[in-house]
């Protein structure tokens, strides 16, 4: 049984765990528009592939699969998450499972005022947001809304472009340049990840794992703590199955005065997921059994509480890496 693992990037320790998993069983075959993405270089097969807005890119892909025979593929970044929701039709009439949500969720989840939208008018507690900057100038006169707030773009990831605002003229300043931005409350409390696992055949949350976030580095967890709260367990059980995510998705989401607030969700593997891992909670193992066409059962929060992890640099050489 080959998965692949489609623009690995830095994200070596995924393809790690995946290789240990099918060990004996079956490759893990990496791609990525780069010859310098680190993470090629521990899967069993990769290939250099061009970018994902390229024509034919779909179409490459789907070579290589064929030529590998793949059963199982997924992406560890946001925008192509879309591109293979809206062609998953043509993996499947190759035997190929895309291990992901559906295409209205991949595109809710890249569209903060949407996912913002949505949080909001089904009852869960979200940083209230605006596009209309004028409505927000209106709600601080009125003592509604508070100085800082955030602005950032309405759609992308990865916390790009992101600024803490104190004040109107700055607020100007950043409108000047784009109208393509989201104004949000700045939520003074703990930031929480959660990576957590629905079982692609029976549709059930299996395994969540929760972290109290301590650093954080391009968007990316960089040191965290392991917690378990049943409390938050519930509201993220409740969250997935009503909103339909299936796979493997991270949250993002912040502990206010004993209160629970979803911030963001990335429908794939996020950045901290080795935490969870190392601290029990083998998805890899969940993945791998849903493609054998196995039902998992439920593991939530099965693992220690008050573990560490810390994430640190580690360097990969290669010669004669063709960089054109």
């Amino acid at each position: 049984m080959n998965i692949m693992i489609l623009s690995v990037g830095t994200r070596n320790k995924i393809v790690q765990y995946f290789k240990r998993t099918l060990l004996g069983v079956g490759n893990v075959i990496a791609t990525d528009a780069s010859p310098l993405a680190p993470a090629l270089y521990e899967a069993n097969r990769y290939y250099i592939v061009p970018r994902i807005t390229e024509e034919g890119y779909i179409d490459k892909i789907l070579d290589i699969c064929k030529r590998e025979q793949i059963k199982g593929i997924f992406s560890l970044i946001d925008p192509e998450l879309s591109l293979l929701a809206r062609n998953n039709n043509r993996f499947i009439e190759i035997g190929v499972t895309v291990i992901g949500s559906s295409i209205e969720l991949c595109e809710m989840s890249l569209n903060k005022w949407k996912m913002y939208q949505w949080l909001s008018s089904h009852g869960y507690n979200c940083a209230r947001s605006y596009i209309d900057k004028t409505r927000f100038y209106d709600d601080v006169e009125l003592k509604k809304m508070f100085y800082p707030v955030f602005v950032k773009p309405i759609y992308g990831s990865a916390s790009v472009s992101v600024s803490k605002v104190y004040d109107r003229e700055t607020m100007e300043t950043y409108w000047r340049h784009s109208k393509e931005l989201m104004i949000q409350e700045f939520l003074d409390g703990q930031e929480i990840g959660a990576d957590v696992y629905i079982d692609m055949i029976s549709g059930n949350v299996v395994s969540i794992f929760t972290k109290k976030k301590i650093a954080m580095r391009a968007g990316e967890t960089d040191k965290a703590v392991s917690f378990k709260d049943k409390k938050l367990f519930q509201l993220i059980e409740q969250f997935v199955i009503e909103a339909g995510y299936l796979g493997q998705i991270d949250i993002d989401i912040f502990e206010v005065g004993g209160d629970y607030y979803i911030s963001e969700v990335n429908p794939r593997f996020g950045g901290g997921y080795p935490h969870a891992y190392e601290c029990g909670c083998d998805h890899m193992k969940l993945i791998m059994n849903n493609l054998s066409g196995i039902s998992n059962k439920k593991y939530i929060g099965a693992y220690e509480d008050d573990v560490y992890g810390m994430k640190f640099n580690e360097v990969v050489t290669r010669r004669k890496v063709n960089i054109l």
